[in-house]
């Protein structure tokens, strides 16, 4: 989660593309995404924590992840409502509401209104993006 004083995580491009696989700089940097059911953890049903593979963060616990049908890792909420952002994204002429990391601003997926209680929501997240820590 992002400190007290918001420090973001800050840097260039090409430590970006250094850090990054060049699948993960695609679907992070360059708002892509990976193909149903390919990415990693889609399918984990292992108890642990989900962190941004950018800056560590804290996104999602595995006790509020459900199997959507996606082919994407979905959960209903994340891990603390600081641990993620939303953008208005209109690509693909709809207008989606984007998930990012609050404290290094990486795509990670999208939000939609069709998830289960409590919430009803389902975030939809590229595997790529976040690094699961087993409990």
């Amino acid at each position: 989660m992002a400190s007290d004083a918001d420090v973001k995580v800050m840097k260039s491009d090409a430590e970006w593309r250094e850090q990054l696989t060049p699948e993960q700089y695609y679907v992070m940097r360059k708002h892509g995404t990976e193909r149903a059911f390919t990415g990693p953890n889609w399918d984990t049903k292992d108890k642990g924590l989900y962190r941004c593979v950018g800056c560590g963060n804290e996104l999602f616990s595995s006790d509020t992840k459900f199997d959507s049908g996606t082919g994407w890792p979905s959960f209903f909420k994340p891990v603390d409502s600081g641990a993620v952002s939303e953008h208005k994204d209109r690509s693909f002429f709809v207008t989606r509401t984007e998930i990012r990391c609050a404290d290094c601003d990486a795509h990670l997926g999208h939000v939609f209104n069709d998830g289960p209680n409590p919430t009803g929501l389902r975030y939809c997240m590229n595997g790529t993006a976040m690094a699961f820590e087993k409990a």
